[in-house]
């Protein structure tokens, strides 16, 4: 093992990799938090200004016809998808189970799964997701989702 140093202090970084991973840790549960609240503002609070946002959708399909599937990258757009989430969907319908967080430095990874009922057909759907954070400076700088995004769209498609 190296024993790097990276300050005159004889800060190591193992301490500074666990300060972050400790700051990753605290905005992504809180984000959890958040999203299990419902509120799109408070939400999107916790996310920068400016945010790498990246969907594990084929490229043809994003900006289609399931409406909360589309490019996003500002703190705006952050609040307008959660927004609509809560509108096309019912509420106290919606289940997620989170089988791991995994955090390092300022990567973290929630691994899961959400169950949702949309509004316009009744049709409830499940799918595993796995969602990929950065966090820099408090504040979630890439979002970047891979989920079961047939489920989504045939239960969305059913209702269109």
């Amino acid at each position: 093992m190296f024993g790097f140093r990276i300050d005159r202090y004889g800060t190591s970084i193992e301490s500074v990799i666990m300060d972050q991973s400790e700051q990753t840790r605290t905005v992504v549960m809180d984000l959890l938090q958040r999203v299990a609240a419902g509120d799109p503002a408070k939400i999107a609070e916790l996310y920068a200004e400016n945010v790498t946002w990246k969907l594990g959708w084929p490229e043809e399909e994003i900006g289609g016809s399931v409406p909360w599937i589309r490019r996003r990258s500002t703190r705006a757009d952050v609040e307008d998808h959660y927004r609509t989430l809560s509108e096309l969907h019912v509420l106290g319908e919606t289940t997620a189970e989170v089988a791991a967080v995994l955090v390092d430095g300022p990567d973290a990874a929630v691994v899961g799964e959400l169950g949702q009922t949309l509004r316009a057909n009744g049709v409830h759907y499940r799918a595993e997701f796995i969602l990929y954070l950065s966090v820099s400076d408090g504040l979630i700088t890439r979002h970047h989702i891979i989920e079961d995004n047939l489920a989504v769209k045939r239960a969305y498609d059913t209702a269109a």
